[in-house]
């Protein structure tokens, strides 16, 4: 046997309390037995039995029952079954209370990943429902857009261009629908790389807000600006970073009022740059905002599909801060409007 081996052999503190516990039951009935029995070798045999009975009362109480216990919730965890887990809590003390603790920390950790595989697998559910929903509507659109066209009198220019721009209006929510769900998968895979470089933010900003003129006219919401002089310049990828003003920009219009504002301020806190999209419009409700950077989450799904969006530009804002190192920050108050923001490093 290696050397290594031996050592492992040397008696633990298990062992130790069990002859300590085997000595002190077999001491006084000993010393009885030597006082009172004659013969040597009967009172050796006395002795050996008296021994052997203390030993077995001491391995009854300090090892059995924990025996027991490790193999009863080895059994459990066998099954997936975590309620008695915390009889394995035991203190430290001696090789079997270390072995009980380590069956709790192995269950304890078998019972957060089951519990990860359930969450992920209702999660995968819920994505293939959405995905297979959000592309089954506009995909029937589109057939019955054409059935009807194929049907319809060939003369008849207003009622083929209407039905045309209904056609091309779904194909379009197919397509950016395939674009966010690649964009996506590209940056949870790590395949997206970001290119993060100095530039300037108010310049940002204002490219932003002068490309959402067109469609926050028609929504009747005005636009504003807030970033103070001197304002350092800030690390990022700028593109990325841009995709993500106009996601909440585009939100902030959407679901805002008639005669509401949209504002974007940017202040330096901290060490760092704070970007807020501040808006007056409907307003979230509290239960919805720890959901709502998930895929195809949506507070009003009427609503949401009347204004054309995918449901994945919050989820595709959220991947791209977390690769900068920080997360967006949610506000909102029912019927007075919201705040999304995040933080920028400046750049040394």
């Amino acid at each position: 046997m290696p050397a290594r081996q031996l050592r492992r052999l040397r008696p633990g503190r298990l062992a130790w309390k069990l002859a300590a516990y085997s000595v002190l039951l077999a001491l006084l009935p000993a010393l009885l037995v030597g006082l009172h029995v004659a013969q040597p070798w009967l009172r050796l045999g006395l002795l050996l039995l008296i021994f052997g009975v203390s030993v077995f009362v001491a391995a009854s109480y300090l090892i059995m029952p924990r025996l027991a216990l490790a193999r009863e919730l080895l059994r459990q965890i066998r099954r997936r079954s975590f309620e008695n887990l915390e009889l394995a809590h035991v203190p430290q003390g001696d090789e079997l209370n270390s072995l009980i603790w380590q069956v709790y920390r192995t269950g304890r950790t078998l019972e957060k990943e089951i519990e990860e595989l359930k969450r992920m697998e209702n999660y995968r559910r819920e994505f293939l429902g959405n995905v297979s929903h959000e592309l089954k509507t506009p995909i029937f659109s589109i057939r019955g857009f054409t059935e009807t066209l194929l049907e319809a009198d060939p003369g008849d220019e207003a009622t083929r261009r209407a039905f045309l721009e209904k056609i091309l209006r779904n194909a379009d929510r197919l397509a950016n629908l395939v674009r966010d769900l690649t964009e996506i998968s590209r940056l949870e895979t790590g395949e997206l790389q970001l290119q993060p470089v100095p530039f300037e933010l108010p310049a940002l900003v204002r490219e932003v807000l002068e490309s959402m003129e067109p469609l926050a006219a028609t929504r009747q919401v005005s636009l504003r600006c807030c970033v103070p002089e001197n304002l350092p310049r800030v690390l990022g990828d700028r593109e990325r970073l841009r995709q993500v003003l106009i996601n909440l920009v585009d939100n902030a219009i959407k679901y805002n009022n008639p005669g509401g504002f949209v504002e974007v301020r940017v202040q330096e806190q901290d060490g760092s740059v704070r970007v807020a999209v501040v808006d007056k419009g409907i307003g979230i409700a509290p239960q919805h905002i720890p959901r709502l950077t998930e895929r195809f989450y949506r507070v009003d799904r009427s609503r949401s599909r009347e204004q054309g969006g995918t449901g994945l530009g919050l989820a595709i804002v959220k991947h791209i801060l977390n690769a900068h190192q920080t997360r967006l920050e949610i506000e909102s108050t029912p019927g007075k409007g919201s705040t999304f923001a995040f933080r920028l490093p400046v750049a040394r």
